[in-house]
């Protein structure tokens, strides 16, 4: 091939190469350009807002409320905190009473045994009592002492006075029968005058 005839195809592959570049680059159909071109190109349209104005007054209404819940640590595992005191609570709590206090009162006075039964002296006419202490049966004239601790002081016909001794304190027994049916003794089961009592101490 001549020197002229590669002149000639020279010139005309850059000819090509000059026309496909001018068509990339601007290309006749608005569709072939980038696709952020096309967004760029769209026409805005607002959002329909009824008040577009902004409410400066319920951001500071937002501002001042505090929140009055619980302030518990959901990652704490435990019992919730206790309720915050009232201010009655607290000066309660405040003003406490100055100079000694008052003792509580004493329990009542518990006779440990049951009174199942009485008998009366023939001659003498004095009464005596059954206990049951577990399975012991205990006979406690009037004015003896039993369980260490107490003292019989009158039998009646369904219960009896009792003491006790420590403290001078009475209580009143009343009669009932034995849950084991123990203590099966004369008088047993509410007595009566007359009737032959199972000879104890003293008698």
């Amino acid at each position: 091939m001549s020197k002229r005839a590669k002149t000639y195809l020279l010139s005309a592959l850059l000819l090509l190469l000059a026309y496909f570049t001018y068509s990339f680059v601007f290309p006749s159909d608005p569709g072939a350009r980038l696709p952020g071109v096309l967004a760029s190109e769209t026409k805005f349209t607002p959002i329909n807002v009824d008040e577009p104005q902004l409410r400066i007054d319920l951001i500071e209404k937002l501002k001042r409320d505090e929140y009055e819940g619980s302030h518990r640590n959901i990652f704490s595992f435990g019992p919730p905190p206790p309720p915050p005191m009232t201010q009655a609570q607290k000066e309660r709590l405040e003003h406490k009473p100055y100079g000694p206090q008052v003792p509580p009162p004493p329990p009542p006075v518990s006779v440990g045994a049951t009174l199942f039964g009485f008998a009366s002296m023939p001659q003498s006419g004095k009464r005596v009592a059954f206990f049951l202490d577990g399975d012991d049966v205990l006979v406690v004239n009037e004015g003896a002492v039993f369980l260490n601790r107490f003292r019989l002081d009158k039998i009646g016909n369904d219960s009896a006075d009792v003491e006790e001794i420590s403290s001078q304190r009475h209580v009143t027994v009343q009669m009932t029968a034995p849950a084991n049916g123990n203590g099966g003794g004369p008088g047993a089961g509410g007595g009566g005058d007359n009737s032959q009592p199972n000879p104890g101490p003293g008698l």
